[in-house]
């Protein structure tokens, strides 16, 4: 995916008078690259944070150190709290989350390829993961972890019900 989900995210919540931000691990800012590819960005977009090493999920996206001691930096939980966390760290009304190993090699028992995406609208209670099951090589990873972090949260934007969820979507 290109841009083309980036600006439809920005448009949504530009009609919605909406913020986000993006906590960001395996992805390295390619979230918040995308969306600040497309002019007008600004309006929407407050920035975010890039959360690669563990103990920065914790300080500064916001995931509870006892989430990382149990379930550790590759997990839904730690994508949904990372999504919530920014939301609080950046005053945004959304937050975007990517976390998950890019390969080549595995990481703490957990595959290249295993990724987790989470968005979350605290005001609504809405939280909402996606795990997937990526292939390629590392920036294949990275790429297709990006957007289909944007995809999810599009996809919240056009159906928010306010549900909390995990689900799982192997992707290849």
């Amino acid at each position: 995916m290109s841009g083309g989900s980036a600006a439809a995210v920005l448009v949504a919540l530009q009609r919605r008078s909406e913020s986000l931000a993006t906590a960001e691990s395996l992805t390295g800012g390619l979230v918040g690259h995308r969306l600040t590819s497309v002019p007008g960005a600004s309006v929407s977009y407050l920035g975010g944070v890039i959360s690669y090493a563990t103990r920065l999920k914790s300080t500064l996206a916001g995931v509870e150190p006892a989430t990382l001691a149990e379930y550790g930096p590759v997990a839904a939980r730690t994508a949904a709290e990372m999504a919530t966390g920014v939301c609080r760290t950046c005053l945004a009304d959304w937050g975007l989350a990517t976390t998950g190993v890019a390969g080549p090699d595995p990481q703490d028992g957990h595959p290249a390829g295993e990724v987790y995406v989470g968005v979350a609208h605290p005001a609504d209670g809405l939280v909402r993961v996606q795990a997937l099951q990526l292939s390629g090589d590392r920036q294949a990873i990275r790429e297709a972890a990006a957007a289909a972090a944007l995809d999810l949260l599009l996809l919240a934007l056009q159906t928010g019900d306010g549900a909390t969820r995990t689900t799982t979507s192997p992707q290849t």
